[in-house]
This record gives C-alpha cells, sequence and structure tokens, in this order.
C-alpha cells in the first residue's frame, strides 16, 4: 500500500494541480483549497465576537441572543461533525465537501439579510450544521492521499489554520464592522463568505482529488441524534440560565443531559459490541493517541473560546472601543501565531512532546502578563501595553494547535481517517462551544460589578487549563520524526 502511495506521488510530482487530482494525487495547491475550504467555517465561528454589539444596536438582542449566535453555531458544527466524516467515507469527500461548501455559502446569505436575532440565530445553526459537512473533508483527505512528511505537514498546517482562522476572524470581523459598508453595519461579516466561497468551490472542482473509504461504515442515526440531545440539553441551559434567573427548567435541562450523556455511552457501547461502528467508537477513542490527546483538545479549545469571547467583550464594552480597534487589538496574537504556525511543524518533528510544553509555558506567561497589564492598569489601558502578553499567547498557542492535532491523529488506520477526523474536531468545536457557554456566562455575571476582574477571573480558569496541558504533554505518544532529530 505504502509503495503503491509512494509511486503515485513521485509520479504526480510535476503535473498541474488539475492533473494531479485526476491521477489521484493532491498537488500543493489542493492542499491550500483544502484549508482555504476549512478556514471560512472555524473563522465564522469567532468572526462575530467583535460584531456582537453592533447585532445588539442593529437587532436588540439580549445578551443570552448573543451568546446563541455563537454557541448555535457550535452545537450545530459540533454534534454533526462525525456525520460529515461518515458521508465523505460514504459517497464521496470532494462531492460532500464541494456541496456542503454550496449550503455554507447560501447559509452565509441568510445570516446576513437576517431582518431579526432570531433568524440570525436559525441561520446560524444552518451555517454550522453545513460547515459540519465541509470540515471533516479536508483532514480525511489528507489522512487518505498524503503519507509520511506531507501528511505530517498538512495536519499541522490544518492546526495552524484553525488557531489563525481565529484570530483572523476577530480582525477581519472588526475591520468589516468598522467600515460599515452601505450602512450594513455587522452583515458583512457573513456576506464575505459568499464570494470566497464561490472561488475556492470553483477551484476545489478542478484541483481536489476524488476519495473516498474502501470500507465506509454505516450512518449511526441513534448515536448522532443522542449525542446532538445530549450537547443541546447542556449548551442551552449554560448558555440562556443566566439572563433568565435560572428557572427550573434549565436545571431540569442539565440533569436530563447527564442522563442522555449516559445512555449514549451505553448505546455506542452495544453497538461496537454488535460489530457496528458507532458515531464515538471505544476502540478508537482507546488508541493511546486520541484517548489522551483528545482530553488536551477539549481543554484547550474551553479555554481558547472562552478567551476570544470575553476578550473582545472587555476590548469594546470595557474600554469602549470600537470594532476596528476590537479587532486590531488581537493583532500581535495573530502575527505570532502567523509566524509560530510556520515553525511549529519543523519544531513538533523534532522535540515532539517538548515542543508542545514550551508552546504552553509561553502561552501561559502571555496570559499572565495580560492579567497584570489589564488589572493594574485599568481602564486606561492602551493596545500598546497588551501587544507584547498577546504575542506571547499567540506564540504559544500555535506551537499547542500544531501538536495536538497532529498528536491526535498519530495512531489512527488510513481507513478511519474520516471517522478520526470527525471525532477530532467535534471534540475541538464542542468545547470551544462549551467555553463560550460556561466562562461566557462567568464572565457576564461578574461583568456588572468589575471588567477587569470578571476578565481576569476566566483567565485564572484558562491559565489553569494551560499548566495541565505543559504538565499532560508527557502523557502523548511520543511521535517525533528521527531524520527531523537527528
Amino acid at each position: 500500500m505504502t509503495t503503491t502511495t509512494s509511486s503515485r506521488h513521485a509520479g504526480t510530482a510535476t503535473l498541474s494541480p488539475h492533473a494531479t487530482a485526476r491521477a489521484g494525487g493532491l498537488h500543493p495547491a489542493g492542499v491550500f483549497i483544502l484549508l482555504a475550504g476549512a478556514f471560512l467555517p472555524i473563522m465564522d465561528f469567532f468572526i462575530t465576537n467583535v460584531a456582537l454589539p453592533s447585532i445588539d444596536a442593529s437587532l436588540h438582542a439580549s445578551a443570552s441572543s448573543l451568546e446563541l449566535v455563537i454557541a448555535g453555531y457550535g452545537v450545530a458544527y459540533a454534534t454533526l461533525l462525525v456525520l460529515g466524516g461518515r458521508l465523505g467515507d460514504r459517497y464521496g469527500r470532494r462531492r460532500i465537501f464541494l456541496g456542503a461548501l454550496v449550503g455554507f455559502v447560501l447559509a452565509s446569505l441568510a445570516c446576513g439579510v437576517a431582518p431579526t436575532v432570531g433568524t440570525l440565530i436559525a441561520a446560524r445553526i444552518v451555517q454550522g450544521a453545513t460547515a459540519a459537512l465541509l470540515v471533516p473533508q479536508v483532514l480525511a483527505t489528507f489522512h487518505h492521499v498524503l503519507e509520511g512528511e506531507r501528511k505530517a505537514r498538512a495536519v499541522a498546517l490544518y492546526g495552524a489554520t484553525s488557531g489563525i482562522a481565529a484570530v483572523v476572524g476577530q480582525l477581519v470581523g472588526g475591520l468589516l464592522v468598522s467600515a460599515d459598508i452601505a450602512g450594513t453595519a455587522w452583515r458583512p461579516i457573513f456576506l464575505v463568505n459568499v464570494p470566497i466561497g464561490l472561488v475556492v468551490l470553483l477551484l476545489a472542482a478542478r484541483i481536489v482529488p476524488a476519495t473516498r473509504s474502501h470500507h465506509p461504515v454505516g450512518i449511526d442515526l441513534p448515536g448522532t441524534l443522542l449525542f446532538a440531545a445530549t450537547l443541546t440539553a447542556l449548551l442551552v441551559p449554560l448558555t440562556e440560565g443566566h439572563s433568565l434567573g435560572w428557572p427550573w427548567w434549565t436545571w431540569s435541562l442539565i440533569a436530563l443531559a447527564v442522563v442522555l450523556g449516559a445512555v449514549t455511552y451505553i448505546v455506542e457501547k452495544r453497538a461496537e459490541q454488535r460489530g457496528e461502528v458507532p458515531l464515538l467508537p471505544p476502540s478508537l477513542l482507546r488508541l493511546p493517541s486520541m484517548s489522551r490527546g483528545l482530553v488536551m483538545v477539549f481543554a484547550f479549545s474551553v479555554g481558547f473560546g472562552a478567551f476570544m469571547f470575553v476578550f473582545a467583550l472587555t476590548i469594546q464594552n470595557g474600554l469602549h472601543a470600537d470594532a476596528l480597534h476590537g479587532g486590531l487589538a488581537i493583532l500581535p496574537m495573530a502575527l505570532l501565531f502567523f509566524a509560530g504556525s510556520l515553525f511549529a511543524p519543523r519544531a513538533i518533528s523534532r522535540y515532539g512532546r517538548a515542543a508542545l510544553a514550551v508552546g504552553a509555558v509561553v502561552q501561559l506567561a502571555g496570559l499572565i502578563s495580560l492579567v497584570t497589564v489589564l488589572v493594574a492598569k485599568w481602564p486606561q489601558v492602551s493596545l500598546w501595553a497588551m501587544a507584547g502578553p498577546l504575542a506571547l499567547v499567540g506564540a504559544g498557542q500555535s506551537m499547542l494547535f500544531a501538536g495536538l492535532f497532529r498528536s491526535v491523529l498519530a495512531d489512527v488506520p488510513t481507513h478511519l481517517g474520516g471517522i478520526g477526523s470527525g471525532v477530532l474536531i467535534t471534540l475541538q468545536q464542542s468545547g470551544l462551544a462549551l467555553g463560550v457557554a460556561t466562562l461566557g456566562t462567568l464572565y457576564l455575571v461578574l461583568a456588572p460589578h468589575d471588567i477587569a476582574h470578571a476578565f481576569a477571573g476566566v483567565e485564572y480558569v484558562q491559565m489553569a487549563i494551560v499548566a495541565l496541558l505543559a504538565v499532560g504533554a508527557a502523557a502523548l505518544p511520543r511521535f517525533t520524526d528521527p531524520a527531523s532529530a537527528s
């Protein structure tokens, strides 16, 4: 198998992107287009953060409704990701990628013209669902077509793309909202997906190879529905509870989420015992890279999602910066994340787990510095005063993003690439949504009393998470490249 794949890549190395795709290979341009396809949905989880005050002013949305604009997208995204991976394995990854991209563009258009906050939330849920079908095809195609250092580099670049999309999302969101194009305020943050998505669609149709699994597994409908119900029952009350005064039904839903989680585990375990491949296969989750790496990805994502949400609100509502300056505030983090992402794949190949631990320590130093600056100088805090700490945060995060994604998929068999990719991104998106719902709510509770200390309170939790990641990196499987280490 390896010899055949290697020969194919050698034979297509000098072909054009279109010819390479027709021969079953993936040209570097094809890697870029797939990453661009993943960039848009990931960016859209975060691009709304700096637009929240503008959406509030335009649509008269409540605080809980604004959280749902973000969390609703995240829940739909997270619950359908594994299903998206399986559909690609069965019906063809390029076909699902292209179809989902069309749906994502249309949903983005609906978000951009939404007349009410309810319509916007509904369109965001559809947008999240189409994103869930789109994104797993990227990692699964890399896993199926590439090998060796090319695969490791592509997976690391995907991890980097995830982080870059997050920070660039807030920067671009700030620029677009401040531009107030033709008086449209926040709407271009969604409408910009339409022309970009169409370009990616046209190019992907020509230079992305058609692949599918030779051993596709069935669609686990009971597992998908139960997992979606569990996540919804958990996140809705956590998002809405504070603003509504925690009525009885919010506590009932949280209790129901616990019950549904237990039922989901039992159903999935029995499905695998019958010889089926469930939504979250226990045997796959027992692989060392998956069992340890997924916990770390989830924890990292909780802290990251919360940080991006509360930082945007702190800058705009606390320091009374406009959307442009709110976006520019994150620029040092974006630049160092991008620079670190270029360096990360080689550093991880050479130093393995040690590189992740160093990245976590650097991020922790940045978070401590940022909180110190905000609390000590509040409310006379300049963007320049935050630039250094944010640069450290971005540099550290770039190493963690790339390393964790590479580690989780290290032991996954090729024929389960779509499932493994879907599980990975499911845990990532679940963590992001849970971070907004829990730590975001903690911020909203504390902010009326003292915004600076509300931000600090959330970041103390994230600091604890990052410190645990620094220590936990030693538990990950070794994945250094002997050639790089020599």
